[in-house]
Protein backbone atom coordinates (compact mmCIF):
# COMPACT_ATOMS: atom_id res chain seq x y z
CA UNK A 1 0.00 0.00 0.00
CA UNK A 2 1.63 3.24 -0.91
CA UNK A 3 0.59 6.20 0.87
CA UNK A 4 -0.88 9.68 -0.50
CA UNK A 5 1.32 12.83 -0.02
CA UNK A 6 -0.24 16.32 0.25
CA UNK A 7 1.76 19.76 1.48
CA UNK A 8 0.31 21.92 3.17
CA UNK A 9 -3.60 20.13 4.11
CA UNK A 10 -5.89 22.03 5.99
CA UNK A 11 -5.25 22.10 9.96
CA UNK A 12 -8.30 20.98 11.44
CA UNK A 13 -9.04 19.15 14.98
CA UNK A 14 -9.15 16.03 12.72
CA UNK A 15 -5.37 16.75 11.23
CA UNK A 16 -4.65 17.93 14.40
CA UNK A 17 -5.66 14.68 16.02
CA UNK A 18 -4.41 12.22 13.40
CA UNK A 19 -0.75 13.91 13.59
CA UNK A 20 -1.09 13.90 17.63
CA UNK A 21 -1.97 10.05 17.57
CA UNK A 22 0.72 9.06 14.81
CA UNK A 23 3.33 11.46 16.96
CA UNK A 24 2.38 9.40 19.98
CA UNK A 25 2.55 5.90 18.58
CA UNK A 26 5.34 6.25 16.53
CA UNK A 27 7.36 7.56 20.00
CA UNK A 28 6.02 4.74 22.20
CA UNK A 29 7.41 2.41 19.31
CA UNK A 30 10.60 4.21 20.52
CA UNK A 31 11.01 6.57 17.06
CA UNK A 32 13.13 9.07 18.00
CA UNK A 33 11.00 12.20 17.08
CA UNK A 34 11.71 14.12 20.55
CA UNK A 35 10.24 11.60 23.37
CA UNK A 36 11.31 8.87 24.81
CA UNK A 37 8.45 5.86 25.57
CA UNK A 38 6.02 5.78 27.50
CA UNK A 39 4.39 9.03 26.10
CA UNK A 40 1.02 10.33 26.30
CA UNK A 41 -1.06 12.84 23.99
CA UNK A 42 -0.98 15.18 26.69
CA UNK A 43 2.59 15.05 26.42
CA UNK A 44 3.56 15.33 22.67
CA UNK A 45 0.75 18.21 21.98
CA UNK A 46 2.55 21.05 23.17
CA UNK A 47 5.13 20.11 20.56
CA UNK A 48 2.20 20.05 18.02
CA UNK A 49 0.94 23.51 18.76
CA UNK A 50 4.20 24.82 18.56
CA UNK A 51 4.40 23.25 15.26
CA UNK A 52 1.04 24.02 13.82
CA UNK A 53 1.94 27.90 15.35
CA UNK A 54 4.97 27.68 13.21
CA UNK A 55 2.79 26.40 10.54
CA UNK A 56 0.03 29.69 11.05
CA UNK A 57 3.14 31.86 11.13
CA UNK A 58 4.27 30.87 7.71
CA UNK A 59 7.59 30.16 9.17
CA UNK A 60 6.89 26.05 8.67
CA UNK A 61 5.16 23.77 6.14
CA UNK A 62 3.66 20.37 6.60
CA UNK A 63 3.68 17.37 4.10
CA UNK A 64 1.60 14.30 5.18
CA UNK A 65 1.49 10.59 3.99
CA UNK A 66 -2.32 9.11 3.96
CA UNK A 67 -2.92 5.64 3.77
CA UNK A 68 -5.61 3.98 2.16
CA UNK A 69 -8.15 4.68 4.50
CA UNK A 70 -7.02 8.71 4.47
CA UNK A 71 -5.86 8.28 8.27
CA UNK A 72 -2.59 10.14 8.32
CA UNK A 73 -0.06 7.71 8.43
CA UNK A 74 3.56 10.33 7.82
CA UNK A 75 4.98 13.34 8.17
CA UNK A 76 7.64 15.82 7.83
CA UNK A 77 7.70 19.32 9.22
CA UNK A 78 9.77 21.77 6.44
CA UNK A 79 10.94 24.69 8.31
CA UNK A 80 12.09 27.82 6.61
CA UNK A 81 15.80 28.68 8.16
CA UNK A 82 15.19 31.82 10.46
CA UNK A 83 18.78 33.08 10.22
CA UNK A 84 18.94 35.43 7.66
CA UNK A 85 22.41 33.85 6.39
CA UNK A 86 20.84 30.30 5.99
CA UNK A 87 17.94 30.97 4.14
CA UNK A 88 18.65 28.87 1.52
CA UNK A 89 18.81 25.65 3.74
CA UNK A 90 15.34 24.08 4.59
CA UNK A 91 15.07 21.70 7.78
CA UNK A 92 13.16 18.93 8.59
CA UNK A 93 11.74 18.04 11.56
CA UNK A 94 9.73 15.22 13.00
CA UNK A 95 9.92 12.92 9.93
CA UNK A 96 7.87 9.84 11.10
CA UNK A 97 6.25 7.11 9.43
CA UNK A 98 3.08 5.14 11.22
CA UNK A 99 5.10 1.84 13.52
CA UNK A 100 2.53 -0.66 11.33
CA UNK A 101 4.03 0.57 8.05
CA UNK A 102 7.58 0.64 8.88
CA UNK A 103 10.24 -1.90 7.06
CA UNK A 104 7.98 -1.03 3.89
CA UNK A 105 9.51 1.34 1.58
CA UNK A 106 7.23 4.42 3.46
CA UNK A 107 9.81 5.95 4.96
CA UNK A 108 12.03 6.59 1.96
CA UNK A 109 9.17 7.37 -0.43
CA UNK A 110 8.13 9.90 2.70
CA UNK A 111 12.05 11.22 2.27
CA UNK A 112 11.43 11.51 -1.65
CA UNK A 113 8.58 13.48 -1.68
CA UNK A 114 9.86 15.91 1.24
CA UNK A 115 13.47 16.33 -1.81
CA UNK A 116 11.06 16.53 -4.80
CA UNK A 117 8.67 19.51 -2.64
CA UNK A 118 11.78 20.98 -0.97
CA UNK A 119 13.18 21.24 -5.00
CA UNK A 120 10.09 23.86 -5.78
CA UNK A 121 10.71 26.01 -3.08
CA UNK A 122 12.33 29.19 -4.83
CA UNK A 123 15.88 29.37 -3.31
CA UNK A 124 15.81 26.33 -1.49
CA UNK A 125 19.92 24.66 -2.16
CA UNK A 126 19.84 21.94 0.54
CA UNK A 127 17.68 19.98 3.23
CA UNK A 128 19.20 19.47 6.68
CA UNK A 129 17.99 17.18 9.26
CA UNK A 130 19.57 16.10 12.87
CA UNK A 131 18.85 12.78 14.31
CA UNK A 132 19.16 10.72 17.67
CA UNK A 133 22.84 8.66 17.48
CA UNK A 134 22.03 4.93 17.97
CA UNK A 135 18.96 4.59 16.16
CA UNK A 136 20.00 3.44 13.02
CA UNK A 137 18.64 6.55 11.37
CA UNK A 138 21.48 8.04 10.14
CA UNK A 139 22.02 5.19 8.16
CA UNK A 140 18.37 4.85 7.25
CA UNK A 141 19.18 8.83 5.92
CA UNK A 142 22.53 7.99 4.44
CA UNK A 143 20.69 5.34 2.01
CA UNK A 144 18.32 8.46 0.92
CA UNK A 145 21.39 10.28 -0.12
CA UNK A 146 21.97 12.16 3.11
CA UNK A 147 25.79 13.38 4.42
CA UNK A 148 26.70 13.51 7.76
CA UNK A 149 28.57 16.89 8.25
CA UNK A 150 28.39 16.91 11.84
CA UNK A 151 27.89 14.78 14.95
CA UNK A 152 27.81 16.01 18.77
CA UNK A 153 28.75 13.55 21.05
CA UNK A 154 26.43 12.40 23.90
CA UNK A 155 24.25 15.64 23.80
CA UNK A 156 20.68 13.91 23.69
CA UNK A 157 19.89 12.42 27.41
CA UNK A 158 17.40 9.81 26.95
CA UNK A 159 17.73 8.34 30.06
CA UNK A 160 20.40 8.61 32.93
CA UNK A 161 23.23 7.09 31.96
CA UNK A 162 22.11 7.10 28.19
CA UNK A 163 23.36 9.43 26.38
CA UNK A 164 23.27 10.06 22.58
CA UNK A 165 25.18 11.67 19.84
CA UNK A 166 22.98 14.44 18.09
CA UNK A 167 23.95 13.52 14.13
CA UNK A 168 24.06 16.09 11.80
CA UNK A 169 23.08 15.58 8.31
CA UNK A 170 22.40 17.01 4.56
CA UNK A 171 21.51 16.61 1.04
CA UNK A 172 21.93 19.30 -1.51
CA UNK A 173 19.64 19.86 -3.75
CA UNK A 174 21.71 21.17 -6.33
Amino acid sequence: MALTFELDPVVDQALRDEVLALWTDVSNAGGAVGFVPPVTPDAVRPELDRRLTEIAEGRTRLLVGRDAHGTVAATAFLAYNQHRLMKHHLWLYVVMVHPALQGQGQGRALMATAEETARTFDGIEALRLTCRGGTGADRFYAACGYKEVGRVPGAIRVAPGDDRDDVHMMLPLN
